[in-house]
């Protein structure tokens, strides 16, 4: 692991399962057009902004209500050289439970600040997590989603 790596935290109500449900519901939370499960053990998505980012996932880890990764397999960033900077790069969601509070640690491993987009993702990913927050904080007690992994 890149000690570098960008990582931002939140702190939710929501328990540890509903956070899990909530971050693999990539569609409730993250903005752009997004094709594939992503909810799947083995599946692939891309994400897609306009013509500024590409980016294709494959999900490597699912341990409800604790963990999720995705192995970044392909990228295009258009604002960035070499464009494909993120690929084969890591994005993690550890959860865990923080005294009454569920913590989502989330980390791009291999987001470095030697990449030419450092600035401007670790900004992205700052606005993208907080976002998730909002996401998970919405979900009532008893009313989320069910997982649909393996």
């Amino acid at each position: 692991m890149h000690q570098d790596s960008f990582t931002k935290t939140i702190s939710v109500d929501q328990t540890p399962e509903q956070a899990f449900s909530a971050i693999n519901d990539v569609r409730g939370w993250w903005s752009g057009a997004i094709e594939g499960p992503t909810d799947a053990l083995g599946g692939e998505f891309t994400y897609r902004y306009a013509d500024i980012h590409f980016s294709k996932q494959k999900v490597t880890e699912l341990v409800p209500g604790e963990k999720v990764v995705w192995t970044i397999t392909d990228s295009a960033l258009q604002f960035a050289e070499p464009k494909d900077e993120w690929t084969g790069t890591k994005v993690i969601f550890d959860i865990s439970t923080k005294g009454d509070k569920t913590e989502v640690r989330f980390r791009h491993e291999g987001l470095i600040p030697e990449f030419a987009c450092y600035g401007g993702c670790s900004k992205g990913w700052t606005h993208v997590i907080n976002e998730l927050g909002a996401f998970i904080a919405s979900i009532d007690d008893g009313a989320s989603a069910p997982f649909a992994g393996p």
